[in-house]
């Protein structure tokens, strides 16, 4: 396993491991140049035993603990990107081509017990909880909009990406 200082990259990387999939992971440290520009990276190199390779870009998010009625905002299905993130992604599809697909996975770090979380599939790393869940990059951006100009990031609204996202073991 890479060494792996954000342990929601860790985690996954422990996911596919103890499922025995195949996958490379990016060394975050080499930046690729395309045409003199720095082309942002993904995190994993994934082949899918049942459609394309994926190029995974994992987002660490926490999951809220669903306390039965607790009340207030709430942070669960948090999935902003960044529009640099994005662009990249874009670029690897085309520069890997079609048996490759870009996929975000948000790694979700659970903040109270599994069975409270609407997660069927829950990781354990490092005496955490994980969930991860995939969306392609295609059906992400056309249903994002923007969420800061300032850090040019967009989201999907809550209930529309708990509705399009699915255990990243769908694309597995």
């Amino acid at each position: 396993m890479a060494h792996r200082n954000i342990h929601y990259e860790a985690a996954f990387e422990d996911y596919l491991r103890s499922r025995g999939l195949p996958y490379v992971a990016v060394d975050e440290a080499k930046k690729a140049i395309f045409a003199g520009a720095s082309l942002k990276s993904f995190d994993f190199l994934v082949y899918s035993q049942s459609g394309p390779n994926l190029l995974a870009d994992v987002k660490g998010r926490k999951f809220p603990d669903s306390t039965p009625g607790r009340r207030g905002g709430s942070r669960a299905w948090e999935n902003w990107v960044t529009r640099q993130d994005v662009e990249g992604l874009v670029e690897w599809e085309r520069v890997f081509g079609p048996d490759f697909q870009a996929v975000l996975v948000f790694a979700y770090w659970l903040q109270g017990p599994p069975q409270r979380a609407p997660f069927e599939d829950v990781h354990v790393f490092r005496q955490k909880h994980y969930a991860f869940m995939g969306i392609r990059l295609a059906d992400y951006v056309t249903a994002a909009h923007p969420r800061s100009a300032r850090w040019q990031t967009i989201a999907m609204r809550s209930a529309e990406f708990a509705r399009q996202a699915s255990d990243v073991a769908m694309f597995l």
